[in-house]
Protein backbone atom coordinates (compact mmCIF):
# COMPACT_ATOMS: atom_id res chain seq x y z
CA UNK A 1 0.00 0.00 0.00
CA UNK A 2 2.82 2.48 0.96
CA UNK A 3 4.85 1.65 -2.36
CA UNK A 4 1.21 2.05 -4.30
CA UNK A 5 0.94 5.41 -2.57
CA UNK A 6 4.47 6.28 -3.55
CA UNK A 7 3.78 6.65 -7.20
CA UNK A 8 0.54 8.47 -6.55
CA UNK A 9 2.05 11.74 -7.42
CA UNK A 10 3.53 10.56 -11.00
CA UNK A 11 0.14 9.24 -12.09
CA UNK A 12 -0.98 12.81 -10.75
CA UNK A 13 1.23 14.31 -13.39
CA UNK A 14 0.29 11.50 -16.32
CA UNK A 15 -3.16 12.17 -15.74
CA UNK A 16 -2.99 15.87 -15.42
CA UNK A 17 -0.46 15.04 -19.03
CA UNK A 18 -3.86 13.45 -20.11
CA UNK A 19 -6.47 15.76 -19.16
CA UNK A 20 -4.65 18.41 -20.75
CA UNK A 21 -3.95 16.64 -24.23
CA UNK A 22 -7.39 15.29 -24.43
CA UNK A 23 -8.89 19.21 -23.58
CA UNK A 24 -6.54 20.15 -26.63
CA UNK A 25 -7.65 17.47 -28.55
CA UNK A 26 -11.06 18.46 -28.16
CA UNK A 27 -11.02 22.25 -28.53
CA UNK A 28 -9.12 21.33 -31.42
CA UNK A 29 -11.98 18.94 -32.58
CA UNK A 30 -14.65 21.75 -31.88
CA UNK A 31 -13.23 24.25 -33.93
CA UNK A 32 -12.93 22.15 -36.60
CA UNK A 33 -16.57 21.28 -36.23
CA UNK A 34 -17.53 25.01 -36.07
CA UNK A 35 -15.31 25.29 -39.44
CA UNK A 36 -17.21 22.64 -40.97
CA UNK A 37 -20.89 23.73 -39.68
CA UNK A 38 -20.04 27.27 -41.14
CA UNK A 39 -19.03 25.77 -44.47
CA UNK A 40 -21.59 23.66 -44.83
CA UNK A 41 -24.45 26.45 -43.74
CA UNK A 42 -22.46 28.72 -46.65
CA UNK A 43 -23.57 26.48 -48.82
CA UNK A 44 -27.36 25.60 -47.89
CA UNK A 45 -28.03 29.12 -47.69
CA UNK A 46 -26.40 29.07 -51.18
CA UNK A 47 -28.88 26.72 -52.19
CA UNK A 48 -31.94 27.88 -50.34
CA UNK A 49 -30.81 31.34 -52.91
CA UNK A 50 -30.54 29.24 -56.05
CA UNK A 51 -33.92 27.54 -55.27
CA UNK A 52 -35.61 30.57 -54.70
CA UNK A 53 -34.58 31.69 -58.08
CA UNK A 54 -35.41 28.97 -59.63
CA UNK A 55 -38.90 28.83 -58.86
CA UNK A 56 -38.20 32.50 -59.77
CA UNK A 57 -38.04 31.61 -63.03
CA UNK A 58 -40.19 28.51 -62.99
CA UNK A 59 -43.10 31.37 -62.54
CA UNK A 60 -41.34 33.27 -65.18
CA UNK A 61 -41.49 30.03 -67.91
CA UNK A 62 -45.22 29.71 -67.07
CA UNK A 63 -46.18 32.86 -67.46
CA UNK A 64 -44.41 33.05 -70.82
CA UNK A 65 -45.94 29.31 -71.84
CA UNK A 66 -49.39 31.10 -71.32
CA UNK A 67 -48.68 33.98 -73.31
CA UNK A 68 -47.25 31.53 -75.94
CA UNK A 69 -50.58 29.49 -76.33
CA UNK A 70 -52.52 32.62 -76.30
CA UNK A 71 -50.66 34.58 -78.89
CA UNK A 72 -51.00 30.91 -81.24
CA UNK A 73 -54.36 30.85 -80.38
CA UNK A 74 -54.66 34.51 -81.72
CA UNK A 75 -52.24 33.91 -84.82
CA UNK A 76 -54.05 31.03 -85.97
CA UNK A 77 -57.52 33.35 -86.03
CA UNK A 78 -55.07 35.78 -87.93
CA UNK A 79 -54.04 32.98 -90.41
CA UNK A 80 -57.66 32.27 -90.89
CA UNK A 81 -58.38 36.28 -91.68
CA UNK A 82 -55.69 36.19 -93.73
CA UNK A 83 -56.86 33.53 -95.90
CA UNK A 84 -60.12 34.96 -95.59
CA UNK A 85 -59.53 38.62 -97.27
CA UNK A 86 -57.24 37.19 -99.89
CA UNK A 87 -60.01 34.80 -101.23
CA UNK A 88 -62.36 37.85 -100.47
CA UNK A 89 -60.31 39.61 -102.54
CA UNK A 90 -59.86 36.95 -105.58
CA UNK A 91 -63.42 37.07 -105.69
CA UNK A 92 -63.36 41.16 -106.35
CA UNK A 93 -60.70 40.65 -108.71
CA UNK A 94 -62.68 38.78 -110.89
CA UNK A 95 -60.76 35.27 -110.27
CA UNK A 96 -63.44 34.16 -106.76
CA UNK A 97 -66.31 33.66 -109.89
CA UNK A 98 -64.68 31.80 -112.32
CA UNK A 99 -64.98 28.19 -113.06
CA UNK A 100 -60.91 27.12 -113.19
CA UNK A 101 -61.03 23.23 -112.08
CA UNK A 102 -61.24 22.29 -116.06
CA UNK A 103 -58.69 24.74 -116.59
CA UNK A 104 -55.58 23.09 -118.53
CA UNK A 105 -52.15 23.90 -117.06
CA UNK A 106 -50.55 26.37 -119.90
CA UNK A 107 -54.38 28.51 -119.36
CA UNK A 108 -53.34 28.64 -115.52
CA UNK A 109 -49.51 29.01 -116.41
CA UNK A 110 -50.73 32.47 -118.56
CA UNK A 111 -53.74 33.66 -115.88
CA UNK A 112 -51.20 33.57 -113.49
CA UNK A 113 -48.48 35.05 -115.58
CA UNK A 114 -50.83 38.26 -116.68
CA UNK A 115 -51.66 38.72 -112.79
CA UNK A 116 -50.73 41.99 -111.10
CA UNK A 117 -48.18 40.57 -109.25
CA UNK A 118 -46.00 38.89 -111.74
CA UNK A 119 -46.24 41.80 -114.07
CA UNK A 120 -44.72 43.99 -111.69
CA UNK A 121 -41.92 41.52 -110.66
CA UNK A 122 -41.36 41.21 -114.46
CA UNK A 123 -41.13 45.43 -114.70
CA UNK A 124 -38.63 45.23 -111.88
CA UNK A 125 -36.36 42.61 -113.56
CA UNK A 126 -36.65 44.20 -116.81
CA UNK A 127 -35.57 47.81 -115.32
CA UNK A 128 -32.80 46.13 -113.30
CA UNK A 129 -31.61 44.88 -116.30
CA UNK A 130 -31.93 47.93 -118.42
CA UNK A 131 -30.00 50.04 -115.47
CA UNK A 132 -26.82 47.49 -115.81
CA UNK A 133 -26.63 47.90 -119.17
CA UNK A 134 -27.71 44.76 -120.63
CA UNK A 135 -29.86 45.72 -123.12
CA UNK A 136 -28.25 47.89 -126.26
CA UNK A 137 -29.43 48.77 -129.54
CA UNK A 138 -32.56 47.24 -131.08
CA UNK A 139 -33.01 44.74 -128.13
CA UNK A 140 -33.28 48.12 -125.63
CA UNK A 141 -35.81 49.67 -127.99
CA UNK A 142 -37.84 46.01 -127.62
CA UNK A 143 -37.36 46.05 -124.20
CA UNK A 144 -38.58 49.48 -123.28
CA UNK A 145 -41.61 48.70 -125.42
CA UNK A 146 -42.33 45.83 -123.62
CA UNK A 147 -41.82 48.16 -120.07
CA UNK A 148 -43.93 50.70 -121.62
CA UNK A 149 -47.00 47.94 -122.13
CA UNK A 150 -46.45 46.43 -118.78
CA UNK A 151 -46.93 49.94 -117.37
CA UNK A 152 -49.75 50.66 -119.31
CA UNK A 153 -51.19 47.21 -118.24
CA UNK A 154 -50.49 47.80 -114.28
CA UNK A 155 -52.05 51.27 -114.64
CA UNK A 156 -54.94 50.25 -116.23
CA UNK A 157 -55.46 47.44 -113.72
CA UNK A 158 -54.94 49.75 -111.24
CA UNK A 159 -57.25 52.00 -112.70
CA UNK A 160 -59.96 49.18 -112.55
CA UNK A 161 -59.27 48.74 -109.12
CA UNK A 162 -59.29 52.36 -107.97
CA UNK A 163 -63.11 52.53 -109.51
CA UNK A 164 -63.80 49.36 -107.53
CA UNK A 165 -64.80 50.10 -104.01
CA UNK A 166 -65.42 46.71 -102.84
CA UNK A 167 -61.59 45.82 -104.31
CA UNK A 168 -60.24 48.67 -102.46
CA UNK A 169 -61.99 47.72 -99.23
CA UNK A 170 -60.57 44.02 -99.73
CA UNK A 171 -57.26 44.84 -100.17
CA UNK A 172 -57.15 47.33 -96.99
CA UNK A 173 -58.35 44.43 -95.06
CA UNK A 174 -56.14 41.66 -96.53
CA UNK A 175 -53.32 44.32 -95.53
CA UNK A 176 -54.64 44.89 -91.92
CA UNK A 177 -55.19 41.40 -91.60
CA UNK A 178 -51.50 40.25 -92.90
CA UNK A 179 -50.18 43.18 -90.28
CA UNK A 180 -51.86 41.77 -87.28
CA UNK A 181 -50.66 37.97 -88.22
CA UNK A 182 -47.17 39.60 -88.26
CA UNK A 183 -48.15 41.44 -84.86
CA UNK A 184 -49.38 38.07 -83.24
CA UNK A 185 -46.34 35.93 -84.67
CA UNK A 186 -44.20 38.38 -82.63
CA UNK A 187 -45.66 37.92 -79.65
CA UNK A 188 -45.46 34.13 -80.13
CA UNK A 189 -41.80 34.32 -81.14
CA UNK A 190 -41.06 36.64 -77.73
CA UNK A 191 -42.75 34.43 -75.45
CA UNK A 192 -41.28 31.23 -76.82
CA UNK A 193 -37.56 33.30 -76.33
CA UNK A 194 -38.30 34.26 -73.05
CA UNK A 195 -39.90 31.40 -71.50
CA UNK A 196 -36.76 29.14 -73.24
CA UNK A 197 -34.15 31.57 -71.71
CA UNK A 198 -36.15 30.83 -67.88
CA UNK A 199 -36.54 27.01 -68.97
CA UNK A 200 -32.88 27.01 -69.27
CA UNK A 201 -31.65 29.12 -66.21
CA UNK A 202 -33.86 26.49 -64.40
CA UNK A 203 -31.98 23.98 -65.32
CA UNK A 204 -28.19 25.58 -65.13
CA UNK A 205 -29.18 26.52 -61.69
CA UNK A 206 -30.62 23.06 -60.71
CA UNK A 207 -27.59 21.50 -61.27
CA UNK A 208 -25.49 24.56 -59.47
CA UNK A 209 -28.00 23.39 -56.46
CA UNK A 210 -27.47 19.94 -56.67
CA UNK A 211 -23.40 20.74 -57.20
CA UNK A 212 -23.65 22.64 -53.86
CA UNK A 213 -25.63 19.67 -52.23
CA UNK A 214 -23.28 17.56 -52.68
CA UNK A 215 -20.45 19.57 -51.03
CA UNK A 216 -22.76 20.57 -48.20
CA UNK A 217 -23.29 16.69 -47.43
CA UNK A 218 -19.27 16.46 -47.93
CA UNK A 219 -19.37 19.23 -45.52
CA UNK A 220 -21.61 17.76 -43.33
CA UNK A 221 -20.01 14.35 -43.36
CA UNK A 222 -16.97 16.61 -41.99
CA UNK A 223 -18.89 17.87 -38.73
CA UNK A 224 -20.67 14.02 -37.82
CA UNK A 225 -16.98 12.81 -37.80
CA UNK A 226 -15.32 16.36 -35.85
CA UNK A 227 -18.02 16.44 -33.47
CA UNK A 228 -17.64 12.49 -32.64
CA UNK A 229 -13.96 13.06 -32.59
CA UNK A 230 -14.53 15.85 -30.19
CA UNK A 231 -16.86 13.71 -27.96
CA UNK A 232 -14.44 11.17 -27.74
CA UNK A 233 -11.29 13.80 -26.52
CA UNK A 234 -14.08 15.19 -24.46
CA UNK A 235 -14.98 11.57 -22.83
CA UNK A 236 -11.11 11.07 -22.60
CA UNK A 237 -11.13 14.55 -20.61
CA UNK A 238 -13.66 13.87 -18.14
CA UNK A 239 -12.28 10.40 -17.50
CA UNK A 240 -9.14 11.65 -17.22
CA UNK A 241 -10.07 14.51 -14.35
CA UNK A 242 -11.56 11.81 -12.52
CA UNK A 243 -8.93 9.83 -12.48
CA UNK A 244 -6.70 12.84 -11.40
CA UNK A 245 -9.78 14.11 -8.66
CA UNK A 246 -9.53 10.32 -7.03
CA UNK A 247 -5.53 11.01 -7.03
CA UNK A 248 -5.67 13.80 -5.63
CA UNK A 249 -8.47 13.23 -3.08
CA UNK A 250 -6.16 10.44 -1.77
CA UNK A 251 -3.22 12.26 -1.49
CA UNK A 252 -5.18 15.30 0.45
CA UNK A 253 -6.71 12.56 2.60
CA UNK A 254 -2.97 10.92 2.99
CA UNK A 255 -2.03 14.86 4.13
CA UNK A 256 -5.09 15.49 6.00
CA UNK A 257 -3.88 12.32 8.51
CA UNK A 258 -0.20 13.84 8.59
CA UNK A 259 -1.34 16.80 9.51
CA UNK A 260 -4.40 15.14 12.29
CA UNK A 261 -6.75 16.70 9.62
CA UNK A 262 -10.39 15.50 10.04
CA UNK A 263 -12.53 14.99 7.37
CA UNK A 264 -14.63 17.81 7.98
CA UNK A 265 -14.07 21.69 8.51
CA UNK A 266 -13.50 24.39 6.27
CA UNK A 267 -11.11 22.24 3.58
CA UNK A 268 -13.41 20.22 2.21
CA UNK A 269 -15.67 23.36 0.93
CA UNK A 270 -13.01 23.71 -2.52
CA UNK A 271 -14.66 20.32 -3.13
CA UNK A 272 -18.03 21.33 -3.22
CA UNK A 273 -16.97 23.92 -6.08
CA UNK A 274 -14.93 21.12 -8.28
CA UNK A 275 -17.62 19.08 -7.71
CA UNK A 276 -20.12 21.49 -9.19
CA UNK A 277 -17.92 22.26 -12.36
CA UNK A 278 -17.90 18.29 -13.15
CA UNK A 279 -21.37 18.67 -12.55
CA UNK A 280 -21.78 21.05 -15.49
CA UNK A 281 -19.19 19.98 -17.54
CA UNK A 282 -21.10 16.46 -17.59
CA UNK A 283 -24.32 18.39 -18.39
CA UNK A 284 -22.68 19.50 -21.11
CA UNK A 285 -22.29 23.41 -20.33
CA UNK A 286 -19.50 25.26 -21.11
CA UNK A 287 -17.39 26.43 -18.91
CA UNK A 288 -14.62 29.11 -18.73
CA UNK A 289 -11.06 28.81 -19.09
CA UNK A 290 -10.42 29.64 -15.41
CA UNK A 291 -13.20 27.35 -14.28
CA UNK A 292 -11.22 24.57 -16.44
CA UNK A 293 -7.53 24.92 -14.79
CA UNK A 294 -9.24 25.69 -11.82
CA UNK A 295 -11.02 21.88 -11.81
CA UNK A 296 -8.10 20.19 -13.26
CA UNK A 297 -5.91 21.68 -10.38
CA UNK A 298 -9.07 20.23 -8.53
CA UNK A 299 -9.38 23.19 -6.62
Amino acid sequence: MIEFVGTLPELRKVADARATESREERDVWNGETRTHLGTRNGFNGQVRDLISEVQRQKVIRDAENGKVRDAKRIRADCNNKVRDCKNLLAQQQGEGGADYSNESPRDRRERQKNSPAALKRRLDGLETDFERGLHTGKNETKVMAEMKKIKRTLNDMAAIEDSNLELKTARAELKAAIDEQEAAHQVVTVAVELAQQAHDLMIELSSEVDRLREKADAAQTKVRRSKKSADQSHQNYIVSLRCLHSIQDILRAKRNREKGIGDRGRKSEPRVEVQDLMGKLMAGETLSTDELMALQRGE
